[in-house]
């Protein structure tokens, strides 16, 4: 069983979970698992939640709040390909290009664990691709919850997204320039919080993980997207988390994204910046737990 201590976390060494492939924790699984780098820890056949992680970012992100719900649930991390210990050599400069190719493995996973009412809990970009899973396999997914979702990062006529057409491009420019930079400079404005500057220098450390090739393909992914034509039709219960002051998904962002999901709740939360799984994984738990009662 996984400890719920988040001081046996080494994000420089360790495995957010036993590693399945080399240990007798978990089953082996098939090819689009190890391609993912599955970790799968709690009650087998209890309910799936799975956990996907944002831009940049691995499966390591949920260390503070998964473990907390593995003596209940069934619950599935994983990293994209190109990110943290997935691997690199499936990756497909065309297939992920768009949101999409990310979102197809997802069904992909969830149809080779042969995995049904699953709760998708996904963060930033993750949140729109966990509404294009439950679209395209409403089968298998239940719920949802959104933590920092944005389906369009640019503004557009009647809506605001929190960036112009100009800052998203000197973003990526930015980025494609000097990835290493970019990191150290960015991450502590995504993750806000000015008075824990470790917490910048965590998620600068986890972004420089990621080759900046496919960090920019993946960038480039998400803030380009506009997935707002989706929201209409996700058919499950959803639970919104908007955190206060986050830079890359304003709170307006997250009014319009419950406003257009006809069964989604808006929780404000307390945590500020645009990651509370890594700010404030209590309160973060906490909703989410509230949520899956009744969900």
């Amino acid at each position: 069983m996984i400890s719920d201590d988040p001081g046996r976390w080494n994000l420089a060494a360790a495995e957010p979970y036993p590693d399945f492939r080399s240990t007798g924790a978990c089953m082996r699984t098939s090819t689009m698992a190890e391609r993912l780098n599955v970790a799968l820890s709690g009650p087998t056949g209890a309910r799936p939640v799975v956990f996907a992680h944002g831009f940049g970012c691995d499966q390591t992100m949920w260390r503070h709040v998964a473990p907390r719900f593995s003596h209940k649930y069934r619950t599935v991390l994983f990293d994209y390909v190109g990110a943290g210990g997935s691997d690199l050599s499936a990756y497909d400069p065309d297939r992920y290009s768009t949101l999409e190719g990310y979102a197809d493995d997802v069904v992909g996973l969830l149809e080779e664990l042969d995995l049904r009412d699953v709760v998708f809990v996904g963060h930033s970009v993750s949140a729109m691709i966990g509404g294009m899973v439950q679209i395209a396999a409403p089968d298998r997914i239940s719920a949802l919850v959104m933590l920092g979702p944005s389906p369009r990062y640019i503004n557009d006529e009647g809506y605001s997204g929190g960036f112009t057409s100009d800052a998203v491009d000197g973003l990526l420019v930015a980025l494609a320039n000097n990835y290493a930079a970019w990191s150290t400079t960015m991450a502590p404005v995504i993750v806000g919080n000015p008075d824990r500057p470790e917490l910048g220098e965590e998620l600068a450390a986890v972004f420089c993980k990621m080759d900046p090739e496919r960090a920019l393909a993946f960038a480039r992914a998400t803030f380009l997207s506009d997935t707002r034509d989706l929201l209409p039709k996700i058919t499950v219960p959803t639970l919104v988390l908007q955190a206060r002051d986050d830079a890359i998904a304003p709170e307006s962002v997250g009014r319009f994204v419950a406003a257009k999901v006809n069964e989604a709740k808006l929780v404000l939360m307390q945590a500020s910046g645009h990651c509370p799984n890594l700010s404030a994984p209590l309160e973060t738990t906490a909703e989410i737990d509230a949520f899956l009662a009744t969900a």
